[in-house]
This record gives C-alpha cells, structure tokens and sequence, in this order.
C-alpha cells in the first residue's frame, strides 16, 4: 500500500514531461506489436519503472527507451528467451533472424548478460535482483514523491 501511495503521489506531483509509464506484470507478446509501442514510449519522453515482470518482447523497451530513463525497483524482474514462431505442426519453432534482431536490439551489458548465460535459447532466463540493479538506477518512489510534494 506504501508503494501504491508513493506512485500516486509520484504521479501527482510531476508535470506533463515527467509522466511515467510502469511495467509490472508484461509477458511479452508479437516483437512487432512492441517495437511500435516502444516507439511511440522513446519520443514521448515518458519515464519508464520496471516493477515487477517484464519478459520476453516486453524486454525490447531496455533498447527502445534511453537508458537514463529507466529505472528498476527491487520487484523488477526481466526474462529472456529466443524469438519463435509456430512451426507447420504448430509446434514453437525458434526463428534464428527474429532472435538475433532482439538480441541486437539490447544495451551491451545486456547482451553480455545475456551471452554469459549461453544466449538467448527456447529457455527462458531471468535478470533480477542485485544483477539487475547494477545495471540499471533504481526507482526511489519514496524520494521522488517527497521531492515533488509542494512545501
């Protein structure tokens, strides 16, 4: 409840150019649909929270949206896996040219994470915790909510 207050007040107290956009529980979906939304998320200017689940195409939003604008709190969690497709027998069939332009698509340090690991496979593989939180500033909702509260 502390933290749906701070975001709330969070929100309350920043302008248009500080809206915020929050990820919490996103299991990913078709890369294209997520290109076009993170797009749309780059030019707006709008802050991104990593607060909880972002996983498969979802994790297009870490290269789509400058690095100085998102920040993870301790629920983030981010899951990684190889692009598919359904194969003839509709089975998931990995799609090679799709997973090597996702991987592409990720900061460095996320691709050496990523490659560390043994890359991005059918397995999915997960970036949370003190790993994630070097990587990445943290989301102080508590300060922030503070510091735009009028005095």
């Amino acid at each position: 409840m502390t933290g749906l207050l701070a975001a709330v007040l969070l929100l309350a107290g920043m302008g248009a150019s500080h809206a915020v956009v929050r990820i919490a529980d996103d299991r990913g979906g078709r890369i294209g649909t997520y290109v076009d939304r993170y797009q749309g998320l780059r030019s707006s200017g709008e802050t991104v929270i990593i607060d909880g689940l972002c996983a498969s195409a979802c994790t297009i939003v870490l290269g789509a949206v400058p690095h100085d604008r998102i920040c993870v709190t301790s629920h983030a969690n981010l899951g990684f896996h190889a692009a598919w497709d359904f194969g003839a027998n509709g089975r998931a069939v990995t799609n090679p040219e799709a997973t090597q332009m996702l991987y592409s698509m990720y900061p460095a340090p996320i691709r050496r994470w990523i490659a560390s690991r043994g890359g991005l496979t059918p397995r999915m593989i997960f970036l949370r915790g003190k790993a994630l939180q070097a990587m990445f500033r943290p989301c102080y909702l508590d300060a922030q909510a503070s510091a735009n509260r009028p005095r």
